[in-house]
């Protein structure tokens, strides 16, 4: 079964504290910590009397500058490589933490009446700068809001707090209900529930149980005006737009989620696996599209290109196939036998348990570099994950490929194909690249600008599930088009005088009306 495989050897295994935030391996290479911003840009100020008030209605206020560096430090690159040259990301803030939806909704009283910015925060395991207080102000973090408030066995759908840990949660729903949420990102140890939604997150079994979209009933969300308002709550409607899916994804720039209503699935009693090697990356995302449009939805699909599935499974030369499955027998058995016609026709068959097994251990290791390789100071390593249409797919990937490889510095650019869909697929490239460590930051952006210059050529779209954060903001205009005003104004609408998570979601970080 593959969902309590990779709580057994992944998630459990030494990798994570259970249900805390872990900071990066980069921490212990931080000497001091500095007041220079590194990110930050014009850092509005918190009054002492603005922090008074927080004090008496929220359960902790943290002011001095180590603790807002410790507790707003993430994942991405671009943060770490601030840090790691002696500018942490976004050091003047300070961080309110709350346990009650009643205290979010005093928090963002407070603030709107004093317009001062407020940065949702939680497990900080975004690798996008998605959390990042860029114009300071009050860091609202949610870890402490984190009950499991109750469940609906006949609908098997669960209520719970935003700050709830996944590792956490899963563990909870498993051993009190015997179901799960079918949900497992590569950061499932250090993310909330309320970070899966608010950047509409896929787990590595997405094909089975579908993206966190799929997932949610409804929600409860607190406004920057401090109102509570409920979406959702029905399987289907037509009552209008659909209101649940606006804050979907939002990354906290429309609203504070504090309650989530999941549906949830049967804990699983039947897994099986297939593998098939392909002579080219195309050949295989031909198989991977043939398999979806014959109508089967394997919960991992997924295709490695050759210099990952060298990584990955120690084979240089072929572009590795992983289909993998669990649930009734029935349906497994018939998705298994679409898929390995589809396979058949196209490529050769591998042993199957042999690379399941590689998979489980080593799907962590995908975009980093060949074993032995000792990185340097100027060493960067990013991904990037896009979604685009069958009949473009390897068309990007040539030329996303290419353009990576075509910035000076970088060492190697690669993919795999990672959540599919009948329409298209999610590829997740990674980026390496090897430069003097003050020229970091140029190759990032080189290297990120000249991919997406392929992705809006092809009218494709700029994230399936990371999110858009700091990173993705230059592109987001371009990206969007037309339609990009309307975000503008829903943003404006709901936030007037935009306090909410400043410059996210490629929207302005002017703090005022």
């Amino acid at each position: 079964m593959l969902s309590k495989d990779a709580v057994r050897r992944g998630y459990n295994r030494g990798r994570y504290v259970v249900g805390a935030h872990t900071p990066p391996a980069y921490v212990a290479r931080v000497k001091e910590t500095s007041a220079t911003p590194g990110l930050q840009r014009d850092p509005i100020t918190v009054g002492a009397d603005i922090i008074a008030s927080l004090r008496k209605v929220t359960d902790h206020v943290m002011t001095e500058t180590a603790d807002v560096v410790a507790w707003t430090r993430d994942w991405w690159a671009g943060s770490m490589m601030t840090e790691t040259a002696g500018k942490p990301a976004t050091p003047n803030a300070v961080v309110v933490r709350v346990s009650s939806v009643a205290q979010v909704q005093e928090v963002m009283r407070i603030a709107n009446a004093a317009t001062i910015p407020v940065t949702v925060s939680a497990g900080r395991s975004n690798v996008t700068g998605a959390a990042l207080p860029v114009r300071g102000g009050i860091v609202l973090d949610l870890c402490d809001l984190n009950k499991l408030v109750g469940f609906d066995a006949e609908s098997q759908i669960v209520e719970v707090e935003a700050g709830m840990f996944g590792d956490v949660f899963e563990e909870t729903i498993q051993r009190d209900y015997k179901m799960t949420m079918g949900h497992w990102p590569s950061s499932f140890g250090i993310s909330t529930v309320g970070g899966w939604v608010a950047c509409r997150g896929a787990g590595q079994l997405s094909t089975r149980y579908g993206k966190i979209e799929d997932m949610v009933f409804g929600m409860d969300v607190v406004l920057a005006d401090g109102r509570l308002i409920t979406v959702g709550g029905y399987s289907r409607a037509a009552v209008g737009p659909d209101l649940l899916q606006l804050f979907i994804g939002s990354e906290g720039t429309l609203g504070v989620v504090v309650k989530i209503r999941f549906k949830l699935h049967q804990l699983p009693d039947y897994g099986r696996a297939i593998a098939y090697g392909f002579k080219t990356f195309a050949i295989g995302l031909e198989a991977c599209r043939q398999i979806m449009q014959r109508g089967a939805n394997p919960a991992a699909l997924r295709l490695y290109d050759e210099l990952e599935s060298g990584v990955q499974f120690g084979m240089p030369k072929s572009n590795v196939l992983l289909v993998a499955d669990e649930g009734p027998k029935e349906m497994v058995d018939a998705v298994m036998a679409i898929s390995e016609k589809a396979c058949a026709e196209l490529g050769d068959r591998l042993e199957s348990d042999a690379i399941l097994e590689r998979w489980l251990d080593t799907r962590y290791l995908t975009g980093k570099s060949a074993e032995g390789f000792t990185p340097s100071p100027g060493f960067v390593a990013d991904t990037l994950e896009m979604i685009g249409p069958w009949r473009d797919l390897p068309a990007i990937y040539d030329e996303v490929v290419q353009a990576i490889n075509a910035v000076p510095g970088t060492l190697a650019g690669s993919a795999h194909q990672s959540h599919a869909y009948v329409d298209g697929a999610c590829l997740y490239f990674s980026l390496r690249g090897e430069v003097e460590v003050e020229n970091r930051q140029k190759w990032y952006r080189q290297a990120w600008d000249a991919a997406n210059a392929v992705i809006i050529k092809y009218n494709a779209t700029l994230s399936h599930h990371h999110g858009v954060g700091l990173l993705r903001a230059p592109y987001m205009a371009a990206s969007l088009d037309t339609a990009f005003p309307v975000l503008e104004k829903i943003k404006a609408a709901l936030d007037p005088n935009n306090i909410l998570n400043p410059g996210k979601l490629g929207l302005s970080d002017k703090v005022g009306a």
